[in-house]
């Protein structure tokens, strides 16, 4: 018996399974399949298709998330180079308005400056006239009294006295006139 103990023993293959253990780890399998397949599968393929789902859509919401900042990005720049030509055209408009206005305040001062020296004209001829008259009234009186106290009468004739020393202060205008032109044309 031995022989036969050691005989099938040599013909039991460890890796071959006893048939009876076989069935019994086929049907155990197949339980164990029909249960994942029925029970624990679709659980696996909603939560992995919530999953994709969820992912797909946090993918569109974020492309949709950075179309709007590009758009607002756009927008953005945009109403920079609006503000920008809004800002070079209020400085130009100022430069202008600048321009204009020392344009103004120059004639004005020009026109004030012309006034002025008209004034100053006017006033400088204003004295010559009156201090001419008072020198002739003066010149005149002196004379009046240098001829009297020459010719040892009064000469009073007030008339004659003003003919007189206004020939005679014509004569010495005109030959001042004529000393003044020989000087400028030397």
């Amino acid at each position: 018996m031995n022989a036969l103990v050691q005989v099938a023993a040599e013909e039991e293959n460890p890796l071959i399974p006893p048939i009876p253990e076989l069935v019994i780890g086929l049907i155990a399998f197949a339980i164990v399949f029909v249960f994942l397949a029925k029970k624990l599968l679709p659980n696996i393929n909603r939560v992995l298709e919530e999953r994709r789902a969820a992912i797909e859509g946090g993918m569109e919401k974020a492309e949709a998330t950075q179309a709007e900042a590009q758009q607002v990005l756009e927008d953005y720049r945009a109403q920079l180079a609006d503000a920008r030509h809004e800002a070079a055209r209020l400085r130009q408009e100022a430069q202008e308005q600048g321009a204009a206005l020392i344009a103004e305040m120059r004639a004005e001062g020009q026109r004030q400056r012309e006034e002025i020296i008209a004034a100053g004209h006017a006033q400088i001829e204003a004295d010559r006239k009156q201090a001419a008259q008072a020198l002739r009234q003066d010149v005149g009186k002196l004379a009046t009294d240098l001829a009297g106290k020459i010719v040892g009468e009064s000469v009073e004739d007030v008339a004659r006295q003003s003919r007189t020393i206004d020939r005679f202060l014509d004569d010495l205008e005109a030959k001042a006139a004529d000393g003044s032109k020989a000087e400028a044309g030397r």
